[in-house]
């Protein structure tokens, strides 16, 4: 399996991916909002762009979609309640996406960002996450336009806590600096968030950071639902927050500061 992350260079810092297999050229095209990015690496590397995978219906994530179609013919895939124009097949839990001949894509149903969004991994040689905006690097996605952050609670909790740690995360966003300084904020003794952040704040994103679920564990607020430190500051900021707080309850507060971080 060959990933190609494109960087949209766009207010919303968004990523692009094109997902090949190596034995055929044939190629899935994940939130496609740059086409003309997309449709110009496949052409030079000889790729056949034969589906595009939606993780969830934000138009940043789906604006590209019309283009590719007609340039290709590919067909559109999406969580099986999503409203997407043109979509040709509804994805749920536990289904499997092949492209080409040598990779196979495993859903998910990863409700909280929106309530119909999909992340698809993939197994093998190559073990790797496609999150859309469920799970940033460091950070997690927001609820504002049709998710709840209860939902996204029991996607972290159900889900993505057991994937596997060697799991590289591939992210629709590039939020991995500021998304260092909420961890630093909330737990001012975390040294690996801040050596990553050193590196974050050079980090060119045409060639960026890749993550996987074992750092995340260490330097993702979100991961981190019963560290002491983040819930003794949690305490001193709010009278209303118990010293023993459940993980949701520090889940859900964490995602209301992070909204306005």
């Amino acid at each position: 399996m060959k990933i190609e992350t494109l960087w949209v260079n766009n207010r919303y810092r968004n990523f692009n991916y094109l997902i090949v297999c190596e034995e055929t050229g044939e190629a899935l095209a994940i939130d496609p909002l740059d086409h003309k990015q997309c449709l110009a690496v496949a052409k030079r590397a000889g790729y056949n762009i034969r589906q595009i995978l939606n993780t969830h219906e934000h138009w940043d994530h789906i604006g590209g979609n019309d283009a590719i179609v007609a340039a290709t013919g590919a067909q559109v895939l999406a969580h099986h309640n999503a409203d997407i124009q043109g979509q040709s097949e509804g994805l749920r839990a536990g289904d499997s996406l092949r492209v080409g001949k040598t990779v196979e894509l495993e859903v998910m149903d990863t409700p909280g960002h929106t309530m119909a969004h999909v992340c698809v991994t993939a197994h093998g040689d190559r073990s790797a996450l496609f999150c859309g905006d469920t799970l940033f690097n460091a950070g997690a996605g927001n609820c504002h336009n049709g998710g709840h952050p209860d939902a996204l609670f029991t996607t972290f909790e159900q889900q993505l806590h057991r994937l596997d740690e060697h799991m590289s995360i591939y992210p629709g966003h590039d939020y991995l600096a500021n998304n260092l300084q909420f961890t630093l904020d909330r737990e001012p003794d975390n040294e690996e968030a801040r050596v990553l952040l050193e590196l974050a704040l050079d980090m060119d994103p045409t060639a960026p950071l890749v993550t996987t679920i074992a750092l995340e564990r260490k330097v993702n607020t979100f991961f981190r639902l019963e560290e002491r430190t983040i819930i003794d500051k949690l305490c001193e900021e709010d009278a209303t927050m118990s010293p023993h707080a459940d993980p949701r309850s520090v889940f859900l507060k964490l995602r209301e500061l992070r909204n306005h971080w």
